[in-house]
């Protein structure tokens, strides 16, 4: 068991996954979340301080919705936040389409250059030898 003490109330729960705090902190969280969620369908251009002022959220939580993408900013307004790489303006998530398309290129390219470097060892059947074996 993995015992924690919750980030935001200080009560000790089993921690299983994700952010650490408790489920009853989690639960209020989510509520936050629907809160802000209704408030930003219905007034589609509004900032980050007026959502966090009419619906009593930390501006912090609501810029983090944004970044795991479960919030975005609507489109033609003026307020962006900026990829965590080259700092060019979006509406949602943590890298402009640019630097999502340059890091999952380069991971291809490292997974490929590791799949070749990678001898081939043969099986047990190509051995003609089913006994195990202990590695050194």
């Amino acid at each position: 068991m993995d015992i924690r003490n919750c980030r935001k109330c200080g009560n000790i729960f089993n921690y299983v996954v994700g952010p650490i705090i408790c489920p009853a902190c989690r639960e209020k969280q989510e509520e936050e979340f629907q809160k802000v969620k209704k408030y930003v369908l219905e007034n589609p251009r509004v900032s980050i301080q007026q959502v966090s002022a009419e619906c009593d959220v930390d501006a912090v939580q609501i810029k983090q919705w944004i970044r795991e993408e479960r919030l975005e900013i609507a489109e033609g307004s003026s307020l962006y936040i900026n990829c965590e790489l080259c700092g060019a303006p979006i509406r949602s998530g943590r890298f402009c389409d640019k630097c999502r398309v340059e890091m999952a290129s380069g991971f291809r390219n490292v997974m490929n250059e590791k799949r070749t470097d990678v001898p081939r060892h043969p099986s047990n059947n190509e051995k003609g030898n089913p006994k195990m074996r202990f590695l050194q």
